[in-house]
Order: structure tokens, then sequence, then C-alpha cells
């Protein structure tokens, strides 16, 4: 597993045939800004002329640090990551974090078989993207971080969607009614399964690679192995794109 310090039966087409008939509905997708506090408070320092001892050296050393841990947190008032170590939520996700994982062809697990039904009504499936480089969003409505990069995705998805690439969201606490106004808001084309209820597809995926927070989007071979794996919220379209490309060159 490499992680990166920046950032077959093909007769059904499910999830392009529904992408092509929500972009018929004309929504555009819309980008939220991240703000972050990137800058910790200047910190002074006063010339004695006494020597203090060891301990008392690490004594104002360990106040120091909280001291400007505090100052640095209270400047940060736009930051999320602040915001949250401040009020002491737990939202299921960490505004901020972000990390890409790649995994070897030869490291990988087995294939992810999943079957859900979309905020349309239809049956998707693992064996309706069977030889497809696949996506997986996991995501939720509420989620501010998932709101911010389904403008990323979408593109991503525009761009690959010809390409023996599929897109498959995982909704995992709403309802079909929320997943649709989401897509028409955020002008996302590609189908999501509702996952909320009985959580068996967020389950299928777990057995084979972590997901302790919400965004995730993992990236699938053609034998659906997990070949990639984006935790929080995407940095950039290109990202995921590279990460989709390398994929798709990688040979049968």
């Amino acid at each position: 597993m490499v992680v990166l310090p920046r950032h077959g039966v093909r007769a059904r087409r499910l999830p392009r045939r529904l992408a092509r008939d929500r972009r018929a509905r004309g929504s555009d997708p819309r980008e939220t800004a991240v703000l972050r506090c990137t800058q910790a408070p200047p910190t002074t320092a006063r010339r004695i002329g006494v020597v203090p001892s060891t301990s008392l050296i690490r004594r104002i050393a360990a106040l120091a640090s909280v001291t400007a841990l505090a100052a640095t947190l209270a400047a940060c008032s736009n930051d999320p990551v602040a915001e949250q170590y401040l009020a002491g939520d737990n939202k299921g996700y960490i505004a901020g974090e972000f990390q890409v994982q790649e995994i070897a062809p030869d490291q990988r697990g087995e294939p992810v078989e999943w079957a859900g039904m979309t905020e349309a009504g239809d049956d998707l499936s693992s064996d309706d993207v069977a030889g497809d480089v696949t996506v997986v969003n996991f995501w939720y409505a509420s989620c501010a971080p998932c709101r911010a990069e389904a403008g990323d995705l979408e593109s991503v998805w525009q761009k690959h969607q010809d390409d023996d690439v599929s897109f498959v969201g995982i909704n995992t606490e709403d309802q079909p009614e929320a997943a649709r106004a989401f897509a028409e808001t955020y002008g996302v084309s590609y189908p999501s399964i509702i996952d909320a209820e009985s959580g068996a597809v967020k389950l299928a995926f777990a057995a084979a690679t972590p997901l302790q927070s919400t965004p995730i989007t993992l990236v699938l071979d053609r034998e659906g192995r997990v070949a990639a794996r984006i935790i929080g919220k995407l940095e950039g379209a290109s990202i995921l794109d590279t990460l989709v490309s390398d994929t798709l060159d990688e040979s049968v």
C-alpha cells in the first residue's frame, strides 16, 4: 500500500442510463470552498539572567505548548477542524483531513459483491458494473465535505463515463427523497444506492477496506477489487481523475 503525500459481461449499462436520465434535468454542479487556517500565532521569548533548571524548562515548554494550541484554535475560528475540536463534536467525519491510498494489484483483496436499490427505485449491483473501473462514494446529504466534493466527483464522471467507468454513490443516512434533492441541487447525474436502513452495502465493503469516516471514495479495478481509497473530502478532481486513469491503464 502506497500513501500519496499530496493530495465479465457488459450487457447492462444501468448506471450510465440512469446518469443520462438525470443529466436531462439540467442541474448544474455547485462547489463549496473550505476555508483553512494555516498559521499559528507568533510566540515571543524574553532572555533572563538566570539559567532555569531542566525540570523548569520542561514545565515552561509544556505550558507554552498548551497556550499556543489554545491560541491557534481560537484564531482559527473559520477552520472546521478547530471548531470541532473546541466543541467536542463527533459527526462521523473530520473536516479537512485528507489522505489517498493506492493498493498494488498483487496486494488487493477479493472482489466486493454488493447490491441495493437506488434513489430512483432501480436495482443496482456489482454485476451491473462488472468489467468496469468503478468509483464508489460513501456520502449523506447533511455531510458538509460530501456537499463540497460533489462537483469534483461529477466532473470526473462526466470525463470518464464512456471509458468503461461507472460511478455509484452509497447513501448511508438518507431516504430516497433527500438523496434525489441532493442530486438535483448539486448536479449529480450518477445513481446512489440508499443503504440507510439495511447497511448491507456498507457492510460488504467494510469487510474489504476500513470505512471509519464519511466521505470515503473507493476506486475498484475491473475485477471489483479495491485499488485506491480516498479518505475525507476529495481535494480536487485531478486526484480522482489520476486514480481512475491509472486503474484503467492496468492490464486485465
